[in-house]
């Protein structure tokens, strides 16, 4: 992926090539302005590749595919401030055919799945950031994607907010078995969420290391992080990151 033409180009992207299994947790890693971001809105079909594709099971995708949702790190400018939580969760469903009732029940599903049942008709500037950022995602579940892109989305809150929404969100990919590529600039949270971590050069990002997570789940903050299998992977992707390119 290239930005600009001429002497001014920047080139984000260049010759990177890695596929996702079905169900699986991928998270990509690298250095600041790697193309991280760049990467997940290239897979997403927001943004088409200078060079290169984009495939979901073998078909080219040239625009957001019908089975994706996208949070993203901003969760206070993704929200509608004027919709409640519940008219913010249901907003995408518009366009599922769905009947009221159908929008409903998923709506309030997914509210409950994110710990917010009680709070359906609060306005997002009347939550917390953590718990909007629980809207965002809770938009995202109700849709019941196939393929879930989040982009760095707790790198805005606090270290006891950001451990909430990592069990929060392996419990219910868990539980509905979705394919998700997580982007993070924490080498800690990657290690915990992942089943594999793609580790990216710095710009123009290319593919350094591919580190399969071999950790037991269900996961949790104090035991796998303490695990000494933990600590090896933080050593062996620390590595990779500071590797010369």
């Amino acid at each position: 992926m290239r930005y600009g033409t001429g002497r001014r180009a920047t080139e984000a992207i260049l010759g990177l090539s890695f596929s996702v299994d079905e169900g699986e947790f991928l998270c990509v890693i690298g250095p600041s302005g790697c193309g991280k971001s760049t990467l997940l809105r290239c897979t997403a079909g927001l943004l088409a590749p200078t060079a290169g594709s984009v495939r979901l099971r073998g078909e080219p995708v040239t625009e957001p595919p019908a089975g994706m949702a996208f949070v993203f790190q901003e969760y206070d400018r993704s929200l509608f401030p004027w919709m409640t939580v519940r008219q913010n969760v249901a907003f995408p469903l518009r366009t599922r055919g769905l009947t009221q009732a159908e929008r409903d029940e998923r709506t309030e599903e997914a509210v409950d799945a994110v710990d917010l049942s009680g709070f359906l008709d609060h306005h997002p500037w009347e939550l917390s950031g953590g718990m909007q950022q629980r809207v965002a995602i809770a938009r995202a579940l109700a849709y019941r994607p196939e393929l879930l892109l989040m982009d760095e989305p707790f790198a805005s809150v606090d270290a006891q907010t950001r451990a909430e929404l990592e069990d929060l969100t392996l419990r219910v990919t868990e539980r509905v078995g979705v394919t998700t590529v997580f982007v993070t600039h924490d080498l800690d949270e990657a290690i915990y969420l992942a089943d594999r971590i793609l580790v990216l050069t710095p710009r123009p990002g290319r593919l350094r290391a591919s580190v399969t997570v071999d950790l037991p789940r269900p996961r949790d903050q104090l035991r796998t992080r303490g695990l000494s299998a933990f600590a090896q992977l933080r050593a062996r992707v620390h590595g990779a990151l500071g590797a010369p390119s």
